[in-house]
């Protein structure tokens, strides 16, 4: 497996207000398309775009389907901590991130008939879903606000 140094080049840090604004977009895409029956988040990066889906969208039966894969910068094995406990027509599977897809592959072998939405989404991942906001490219590591704190960060050209 890859370090976290070779595999991402780039970082894209994300506000709470952009998760927002990028999750509400996708909510305006979803609308339409199915009368939606209930959601699944993917935890634990779904559960936030989950909410506000959920809130835009008037969904009120929400479930999870819970994943460990990622540590700091690399993935690992899935693991499947807790499988969801509905199954039925009409559900929206959300996630926050598409990556290499492993995750996506096994989450979509639990809900085959799930409609399955991102907010974002990277090359190697975007097949496996069937909606996403914005792609970024493959080595770039996502900074989502739940992992971030504010300090200073060096330029990315140092004069050092």
């Amino acid at each position: 497996m890859s370090t976290g140094k070779k595999r991402y080049q780039k970082t894209y840090p994300i506000s709470w207000e952009q998760l927002h604004r990028d999750s509400k977009a996708l909510a305006w895409r979803l609308v339409e398309m199915h009368p939606w029956t209930g959601i699944v988040a993917i935890t634990r990066g779904g559960l936030v775009p989950a909410s506000i889906i959920a809130r835009e969208l008037e969904i009120r039966l929400i479930d999870t389907v819970c994943i460990s894969s990622y540590d700091y910068q690399q993935q690992g094995a899935v693991s499947i901590l807790k499988s969801p406990t509905i199954d039925r027509n009409g559900l929206l599977l959300i996630d926050d991130l598409v990556d290499t897809g492993q995750t996506a592959r096994v989450v979509r072998d639990l809900l085959p008939e799930a409609h399955f939405a991102t907010v974002y989404a990277k090359p190697a991942g975007r097949p496996l879903v069937d909606t996403f906001i914005t792609e970024v490219s493959q080595d770039t590591w996502i900074l989502f606000p739940w992992d971030t704190e504010s300090r200073f960060v060096e330029p990315i050209v140092s004069k050092a």
